[in-house]
């Protein structure tokens, strides 16, 4: 009788496992992908197990996204200043001029990735901010290609590059709406403008961030809102290179590393970017909206001070902007929207913002039909 039972027992057990195992296969659950041999054919045709582990999910993202990621090089000749030495007694002649001596510069400086086969890469716009230098781009198997054309968008610190190539390997982009605080990344990019193709592993530790980006490597800064933090190790030269999950997809563009803390770097969502990619297939260039007026901000100090409200005081509106056209006029204060260049940046060309101003002691509201900045 007791061995019956124990029969009984053990059938109970061993379908419970394989049951459970059915389950997890018909459902798409993967919790037995942690600890279940998985059964895979090798390139001779052999029979293999792998268990999957966050070891292999690096791997294989690496693998499959590195031939997408290329290096960003910058060509530059610059003026040197001339010897100069100490001559008290005036023995020697003054020296005659001449020409100004030159060096040559070429070194890389930040990361991108391909966003087509025939030549469209990514990276950010303050990585190539010298208009008077010239840029080139190395892909993983050491191919290097001069830049064409370099179309700029510094409201999203983005830039597209245009070189002469074909069969290029584009990356996937994800969705970053989707984020979770404590969400597995890579990051991959020429770290510190020498070692490039590094890779380094993080979380999200942080959204809706506020930052000033740049780097030394780079030497230009913009001011950016709604980045992702990160502690994957992002380093002066990743700029511009792609922010991944787990699946291998771009859900970010790293763009800062924070030179205060440790291990907290800062990429730009995709979705901020697909967007502005979208609008550039369409147009064959970043359309940006704009107000046209250029101006200060007043303070509450000041404010009191003059009786006036605190908001933007319009030094100068440009000649047939929007801002003209709606009837805006210097020596107006524009109080809201507060933060102007945000509320702008928000929108796209052909909105209709209101804008509340206040002029000779009565305030009032506009309408503005925002246009392309040209």
């Amino acid at each position: 009788m007791n061995f019956l039972i124990r029969i009984a027992v053990a059938l109970l057990l061993v379908g419970a496992v394989f049951g459970g195992a059915l389950g997890d296969r018909i459902w798409g659950y993967k919790m037995l992908d942690q600890w279940w041999p998985r059964v895979a054919e090798n390139r001779n045709g052999k029979l293999e197990t792998r268990i999957t582990t966050e070891e292999n999910v690096v791997v294989d993202v690496a693998e499959t996204v590195s031939p997408s990621v290329v290096t960003v090089g910058i060509k530059k000749t610059i003026n040197q200043p001339r010897v100069q030495f100490f001559d008290p007694f005036g023995m020697f002649p003054e020296v005659m001029p001449g020409p100004v001596p030159q060096k040559k510069i070429e070194q890389d400086i930040g990361s991108g990735f391909v966003l087509t086969a025939n030549g469209l890469v990514v990276t950010n716009k303050h990585v190539v901010e010298d208009t008077q230098a010239t840029y080139k781009i190395v892909t993983k198997d050491d191919k290097s290609y001069d830049v064409q054309k370099i179309y700029r968008d510094p409201a999203n610190d983005l830039a597209i590059l245009k070189i002469d190539a074909k069969d290029l390997k584009p990356v996937e982009m994800g969705d970053s709406s989707k984020l979770k605080v404590g969400q597995f990344v890579i990051a991959i990019g020429t770290a510190l403008g020498e070692f490039r193709h590094t890779v380094t592993t993080g979380v999200v530790s942080g959204l809706g961030r506020g930052i000033t980006a740049g780097s030394p490597l780079e030497g230009a800064v913009e001011r950016l809102d709604n980045v992702i933090q990160t502690d994957a190790a992002i380093n002066p030269g990743n700029s511009g290179g792609p922010l991944l999950n787990s699946a291998g997809q771009v859900i970010g563009v790293n763009t800062a590393v924070s030179q205060e803390g440790q291990n907290i770097g800062f990429a730009i969502p995709i979705n901020v970017i697909k967007e502005a990619i979208d609008n550039f297939n369409k147009t064959g260039q970043f359309s940006r909206p704009y107000l046209g007026v250029r101006y200060r901000m007043i303070d509450q100090k000041t404010a009191i001070l003059n009786e006036v409200p605190q908001g933007s005081y319009v030094q100068e509106v440009v000649a047939d902007s929007p801002a003209e056209k709606a009837g805006i006029k210097d020596g107006d204060i524009i109080i809201d929207p507060k933060d102007i260049a945000k509320a702008i940046s928000g929108h796209k060309v052909g909105d209709k913002v209101e804008i509340k101003i206040w002029r000779d002691g009565e305030s009032k509201t506009l309408t503005v039909t925002l246009e392309e900045a040209k």
